[in-house]
């Protein structure tokens, strides 16, 4: 019998979410069954996504249940395998959520080459951010050569991975993140036409000079001030991809003060813009072999730049997650649970 310690959730945040929203708990498995491989949970993603998991809902996914163990994707190696389509010592791509071993159908597994890429891009560029980056800017955004593509939170991972692609269809990229270090990163790692801070008390003026033909294709992360400095820029038919809207997953309540959506509904009208939400699983039956052809080309290119935030330790994953609502993490977000796991942190020079 192995035993497995698991993150689960402890209660219902109302707002910004707590430490004692989470509790670890260590919790027995059974062997696999037939079909079944019993996993050891190496790298684990951790995403704003989770923070609407936490809620009891209506959305696009269930919510994870009082004392479930929050959910996210995986890096895990295979220690005992009852299925022909895996053998021990196998690393794989999974979603086990937040806990150190998991027993699971070997159905579905993608197992990983070590020697094509470091395994915690799986979590990042070439994996779910990534692909839903590609979804954005292939089937939504769509921008063509010359046009201007402005990407918020741009030193993230998928914000940066949406920054690249676009770049390599050949379009004008304004890339968004907070703060200055990560702006310098996006200015030399990414070759982006222009860099801004969100947090500049000029902001909006800056975004105006950087767009002075206007926004095209505006990929949206964020939400909140970065889109009102965004909105007066949009073109006549620009696209909006909405990826997210992390400024917005604590609130509460409505917001205080002038009501802007006739404003909007006006500009979406007379521009002819679109503004689509999406998730990328709406996408995984038509677009993932193209994302894995177009993205690993562009890999083995060596067009593709990335940054990886490692926490050590699955104790550390709620303050960790906590943090990146926050905005504190620099790159993709990733926690090191097996201490053994080999992680590169960031593209190579």
């Amino acid at each position: 019998m192995t035993a497995s310690t698991a993150v689960v959730l402890n209660s219902r945040p109302h707002g910004e979410p707590k430490l004692t929203d989470f509790r670890v708990e260590t919790r027995p498995l059974p062997p696999p069954a037939d079909g079944e491989v019993l996993l050891r949970t190496l790298f684990l993603s951790l995403d704003p996504y989770m923070r609407g998991r936490m809620n009891d809902a209506k959305s696009y996914a269930a919510a994870v249940p009082l004392g479930g163990v929050m959910e996210g994707g995986t890096v895990s190696e295979v220690l005992e395998s009852r299925s022909p389509l895996l053998a021990p010592g196998d690393v794989v791509l999974s979603h086990d959520g937040w806990q150190t071993h998991a027993v699971r159908s070997a159905e579905g597994l993608r197992r990983l080459d070590p020697a094509q890429a470091p395994l915690s891009t799986a979590l990042g560029i070439l994996g779910m951010p990534g692909f839903a980056a590609y979804i954005g800017v292939e089937e939504i955004g769509r921008p063509a050569a010359g046009e201007t593509f402005v990407v918020a939170a741009a030193s993230g991972p998928v914000g940066s991975a949406a920054a690249q692609f676009a770049r390599i269809r050949g379009a004008r990229v304004v890339a968004i993140a907070g703060g200055a270090r990560k702006t310098e990163w996006i200015r030399r790692e990414l070759d982006v036409d222009a860099a801004l801070d969100r947090r500049s008390p000029t902001f909006a003026d800056d975004l105006a000079a950087a767009a002075p033909d206007g926004i095209d294709v505006y990929f949206e992360n964020v939400g909140g001030a970065v889109f009102d400095a965004v909105l007066p820029l949009l073109n006549d038919h620009a696209r909006v991809p909405v990826c997210g809207l992390v400024s917005q997953y604590n609130r509460t309540g409505a917001d205080e003060g002038v009501d802007r959506l006739p404003a909007l509904m006006t500009a979406i009208n007379i521009k002819r813009m679109t503004f689509r939400g999406f998730t990328q699983r709406d996408f995984i039956a038509t677009h993932t072999e193209a994302f894995r052809a177009d993205v690993s080309r562009w890999w083995r290119e060596g067009r593709l730049r990335y940054r990886e935030d490692i926490v050590e330790g699955l104790e550390n994953a709620p303050a960790a997650f906590l943090g990146m609502l926050r905005g504190d993490n620099f790159g993709k977000l990733v926690v090191r649970v097996a201490p053994d796991a080999p992680a590169s942190g960031a593209s190579p020079a």
